[in-house]
């Protein structure tokens, strides 16, 4: 059994995880920067993911085994600007406010950064089980190939 298939597909998950995490972080950390009229501020960010296609061959997994040794099964992600207005907020002690006492902040939900972060670490965690679980599935057939 090839056990090397399984570590590359946990690794893979686990790499697309922390970024995601990662991306959230920041989405946070940039919660409350300012702009001012006519600046542009920080652009909330979103981490999009895209499986590879698997083909056909269903045989024993085969296609995807293919692509897992070919190094085509990891996923592809990439970071994007999320489009949305920038939240108007009065403040007009601010050095950046506008004529009308206005700065601009990202528009950016908190709730909903804070459960990417939530399942980004639970989904993590699943794949460093399943490593966990390979690499002792790989040890016990090592013991038991050794007449252990």
């Amino acid at each position: 059994m090839d056990y090397h298939s399984a570590f590359a597909i946990s690794a893979a998950g686990m790499n697309i995880e922390r970024a995601r995490y990662e991306v959230a972080a920041a989405n946070l950390a940039n919660a409350g920067t300012v702009s001012g009229h006519g600046r542009t501020g920080y652009q909330t960010r979103r981490l999009v993911a895209a499986a590879s296609s698997l083909g056909t061959d269903s045989s024993s997994g085969g296609a995807f085994l293919n692509m897992v040794h070919q190094g085509l099964a990891v996923p592809g992600y990439q970071i994007e600007n999320r489009p949305g207005e920038a939240r108007r907020v009065l403040d007009r002690g601010h050095p950046w406010a506008d004529t009308q006492g206005h700065v601009y902040q990202p528009d950016i939900d908190i709730a909903a950064e804070m459960m990417t972060l939530a399942t980004a670490v639970r989904i993590y965690e699943a794949n460093v089980a399943a490593l966990s679980a390979s690499r002792t599935m790989a040890l016990r057939a090592l013991d038991i190939g050794s007449g252990s």
